[in-house]
């Protein structure tokens, strides 16, 4: 781990959100600050599953999980700011979303940056604001609401 940046792999990622293939929608972090802000980055494959019914002949990356990859990107930067563990202590759950909006096609081959910031915790129910980004394009935003659960 890149401590100066807050930057961390896969191997991290993995350790902290309990999704896997072909579910789990962050493939690094770029920047975190344990605090506010989150970068990560999804890179989208022509060879991903959802392709093959969405759609066979115009390959676009769905609405719905450029939502799912920035509540991910959420909930990384949920379990930076606690400084906790899944599993041990906390799971966060995708509660809501406010505000989305579809700016652009995700196809194949783009590279999503997917930046999040915290805005607000009250009682267990934390609020992010979301942007996904290919090549500094705004693809989606959305205010994203997740639950945060003590296990």
């Amino acid at each position: 781990m890149d401590t100066a940046m807050g930057a961390f792999e896969i191997k991290e990622i993995m350790r902290l959100l309990p999704h896997r293939y072909p579910f789990l929608l962050v493939d690094k972090v770029v920047s975190c600050d344990g605090q506010s802000m989150i970068h990560a980055v999804k890179n989208v494959t022509v060879n991903e599953p959802i392709f093959t019914g969405h759609f066979p002949e115009n390959p676009i990356f769905p609405g719905v999980l450029l939502l799912e990859a920035m509540a991910q990107a959420a909930g990384l930067l949920g379990f930076k700011i606690t400084e906790s563990s899944p599993g041990k202590n906390d799971l966060y759950l995708f509660a809501g979303v406010d505000n989305a909006r579809f700016k652009r096609q995700v196809l194949p081959g783009d590279t999503l940056d997917l930046k999040v910031t915290f805005e607000k915790e009250r009682r267990g129910i934390w609020v992010f604001k979301g942007r996904a980004e290919v090549a500094g394009e705004l693809a989606c935003s959305a205010d994203i609401i997740c639950a945060r659960r003590e296990t």
